[in-house]
């Protein structure tokens, strides 16, 4: 059976309500919680660090993903497994050593994820493919929520399916950027597996209502 995967992302949440938006999350049909770890350089913006993954790590009781867009993130790993990340995903571009990285984060008993920017392409995965749990496609420039969604990301979907099958990869492809409910399920049938929402979730008059038309 196909997986249909909707992991909202915290960084659209209310800060001043978090621990409110994480039990929404856990009491809705979304399957992971995503949190977004910028730190103003590998991006241009800084969100938050383990304060705020302490009390997710409190209060969620879904699997929780961890998307690094920081420099080093190898420096880091182990702190935010010992937070509570169930799946660590660090950016090709920001790694220099990505296959000890990945092997790393799996030796510390997480999933590790590998992620592309937009202009990243596919192909520069071959060698990794075979190693990684996850590959997360950005379908916006990483570093802001609220993006108009990249529709080269199908393109990519697909040459990812394709390097996944033909080096027997058992890696999810997970969207984050734009995603909405108009485009959730052309994404699904693309060949995605998770797909990241924030604002889409976060903003909506019913957050839960929104997560149950993300799966349809």
């Amino acid at each position: 059976m196909k997986t249909k995967l909707i992991a909202p992302s915290l960084l659209a949440a209310d800060f001043g309500n978090l621990q409110r938006d994480i039990e929404m999350v856990n009491n809705s049909q979304a399957d992971w919680f995503h949190v977004d770890v910028m730190d103003g350089r590998f991006v241009p913006n800084i969100s938050f660090g383990f304060p705020v993954m302490k009390t997710v790590q409190q209060h969620a009781k879904k699997f929780v993903d961890v998307h690094l867009m920081i420099v080093e993130p190898e420096k880091y790993v182990e702190e935010f497994i010992d937070h509570g990340a169930d799946l660590v995903s660090v950016h090709y571009e920001a790694c220099t050593h990505l296959h000890r990285t990945i092997h790393h984060i799996q030796s510390l008993g997480s999933k590790a994820g590998v992620v592309l920017n937009p202009s990243t392409p596919v192909l520069m995965l071959e060698d990794i493919i075979a190693d990684v749990d996850l590959v997360l496609l950005m379908s916006v420039n990483p570093g802001f929520g609220g993006q108009k969604f990249i529709e080269n990301t199908y393109k990519k979907i697909a040459e990812t399916k394709d390097l996944i099958l033909s080096n027997n990869s058992t890696a999810l492809i997970e969207i984050d950027g734009g995603v909405n409910v108009d485009n959730a399920a052309k994404l699904f049938d693309a060949g995605a597996d998770v797909l990241v929402a924030g604002n889409a979730v976060f903003s909506a008059e019913s957050p839960e209502r929104t997560i149950e038309l993300l799966k349809i």
